[in-house]
């Protein structure tokens, strides 16, 4: 569906459309999808989010795919093996294309093997295009989808271990199970990751986080493997650069296990925290179809309250449409499509930046769009 008519502005003999104030985000409830003021991004350049696996591919990335493809059916790997999977069900939109070749990991050798044969790949032609694939809530599929190789942790890489403040887990393992685990042991500080739909590794990449806390306030180090270089590496919390939503984990990087360090604490304060989050996500947040927070917060306000105030809230664009519940949600219906999405971001930016000034940033990682289908 084309995108709606832009307004023009700055004519002549025409004023310009009045700004309206920022919200104040210190006179609203709690903002889950919000990291402290104190962390936000304070650059005012527009921003523009990366295309990935966007784009033909030449003959020769074609060539060697096909040559991956080749190796990895005559590898241990080869029954978790897929060729043109729909990645639409990894991903809490439900929506986009299928994955050149999708492949599951069970356990570490699986995974040394992987990395092997695509590094050798790598190191044959220049590195070719993988996504690492976790529970998806962040994650934004091209209807067109991926031309690349596309990896998912299977459980073999979704356990956990608990000794005293410690919690080690698989990149697979899911936050809201690490959470309660962890509460239940009578351990305090990652009651927060409850209410996040993702895996450990997921967390990690994008320092995720809520409730004034995320992954840097308890991570000690991460496992690392990279494919297309081969091997692996504990890398310190000092060395993944967590920021706002962001680290130093590269898309053809798969974070394999990770170490927490928590504290003992009440076990029933720790429970009932547990009960108080995910209660104010039901009445607070949408379920369904979405991917969580699209846009990070602005300093010094939140995204959700500048999409509101911009009269953005509600707006549906074909099988799209941002949550009457939490502005800063958009929500796909059960046949909807990924360009219908991206049109909703931005239209919604293009409203938040004429009535606010605001260049609102996309969180959401975007995956197989052209450059300029972005938002």
């Amino acid at each position: 569906m084309a995108a709606p008519a832009r307004r023009s502005r700055g004519l002549a003999g025409r004023p310009a459309t009045p700004r309206r104030p920022l919200p104040d985000a210190r006179r609203r409830g709690p903002d889950l999808g919000a990291r402290r003021g104190d962390r936000a991004p304070r650059s005012r350049w527009r921003h523009r989010p990366r295309a990935r696996g966007g784009g033909k591919l030449t003959a020769a990335v074609r060539d060697r795919l096909a040559d991956l493809g080749r190796r990895l059916a005559a590898s241990e790997l080869a029954p978790s093996l897929r060729r043109d999977y729909r990645l639409g069900a990894h991903t809490t939109y439900r929506v986009g294309g299928p994955a050149r070749l999708f492949v599951t990991i069970n356990d570490r050798a699986g995974l040394d093997t992987l990395a092997s044969i695509v590094a050798d790949s790598s190191a044959a032609g220049g590195p070719l295009p993988v996504l690492v694939v976790g529970r998806g809530s962040n994650l934004l599929v091209a209807d067109r989808g991926f031309d690349g190789l596309a990896v998912a942790l299977g459980s073999g890489l979704a356990t956990f271990e608990i000794d005293g403040t410690t919690v080690t887990a698989g990149g697979g393992a899911l936050l809201p199970v690490l959470a309660r685990a962890s509460a239940d042991a009578g351990l305090t500080g990652f009651e927060w990751a409850v209410g996040v739909p993702g895996t450990a590794g997921g967390a990690v990449r994008m320092n995720a986080g809520g409730h004034g806390s995320d992954m840097s306030e308890s991570l000690v180090e991460a496992v690392v493997v990279d494919l297309h270089r081969g091997g692996s590496a504990a890398l310190g919390v000092e060395e993944l650069h967590l920021g706002y939503r962001t680290s130093s984990i590269a898309t053809h990087q798969i974070v394999v296990s990770i170490k927490l360090q928590l504290r003992f604490g009440d076990r029933s304060a720790a429970r009932a925290s547990l009960a108080e989050i995910v209660q104010w996500r039901r009445a607070n947040q949408p379920g369904g179809r979405n991917a969580g927070s699209v846009f990070t917060n602005p300093e010094p306000a939140a995204a959700g309250a500048l999409i509101e105030s911009a009269g953005a809230k509600g707006l549906r664009i074909g099988t799209a449409e941002v949550s009457p519940k939490h502005a800063n949600f958009i929500q796909s219906d059960e046949e909807g499509c990924a360009a219908d999405i991206v049109e909703v971001m931005r239209e919604v930016r293009r409203l938040v930046t004429e009535q606010h000034g605001v260049d609102l940033a996309v969180e959401t990682h975007l995956i197989g769009f052209e450059p300029w289908e972005l938002p």
